[in-house]
């Protein structure tokens, strides 16, 4: 029998629980810094010196935390399932949590490139894209190209290159699950309307949400529990 297929799209509520803590829309601030100053192009060309270090911090960070029950969840879906995760998070926790299939939107905090290089449809080139880890950059420390090396990080005021191919996720998923994100986020807030008149969508936030739609089924609760619900509905249908 065909595997059902599962677009999972996750935002910054699959995270909290391991304790990254992220910038929200109703205060504009991000770990203390105005979310223009460290997470647009404006900022880097401003100040790229505070960018950088506010990225070494975050990366120093994400080295001490842990995937939660959440992420581990998600991943488990991949036994029964075919599942394609589509993340507005930077970390990489639902790469730790085992999930295989992960589509990226705003970039990867553990990687870095060249300023002035290099996209297209799917992304960026792997060929200019360099892991990391932990480790720290800074002003003068180059890519092989002779360019400052920046964050792999999608900013605002800089186009999503990878939208395309979560749009294609969500329009071939027999179910879309919605996790920790108010879907308020553009371009990423717009994924769900691409999933099929037919597909089931599954929104585990613990806030009331901002969308209607009859295909909607809110589980309200944190990211952790509201999985736990999550498999026991599908497991019901199966």
């Amino acid at each position: 029998m065909k595997r059902k297929k599962i677009a999972v799209l996750t935002g910054a509520g699959v995270s909290a629980e391991s304790g990254i803590s992220t910038f929200r829309d109703s205060d504009g601030l991000w770990e203390n810094h105005n979310v223009q100053d460290v997470a647009s192009i404006e900022g880097w060309y401003r100040n790229p010196s505070l960018v950088l270090d506010f990225y070494n911090a975050r990366r120093r960070q994400l080295a001490d935390v842990r995937p939660n029950a959440a992420h581990i969840a998600i991943a488990e879906l991949e036994q029964d399932y075919d599942v394609t995760v589509v993340t507005q998070n930077v970390d990489n926790l639902h790469e730790r949590a085992g999930s295989t299939r992960i589509i990226h939107l705003h970039g990867e905090l553990t990687k870095v490139r060249p300023e002035n290089c290099c996209n297209d449809r799917d992304g960026f080139s792997e060929a200019t894209v360099f892991d990391i880890g932990a480790d720290e950059i800074h002003i003068g420390d180059m890519a092989p190209n002779g360019a400052q090396l920046r964050p792999h990080i999608v900013w605002f005021g800089e186009a999503v290159p990878k939208i395309e191919a979560a749009i294609d996720a969500v329009e071939a998923a027999d179910i879309l699950l919605i996790v920790g994100t108010s879907l308020q986020v553009y371009p990423a807030a717009g994924l769900y309307r691409y999933a099929g008149a037919d597909t089931p969508i599954y929104i585990i936030d613990p806030k009331d949400l901002a969308v209607r739609d009859s295909r909607l089924t809110h589980i309200k609760d944190v990211a952790t529990k509201g999985m736990e619900t999550f498999k026991k509905l599908i497991n019901s249908k199966s």
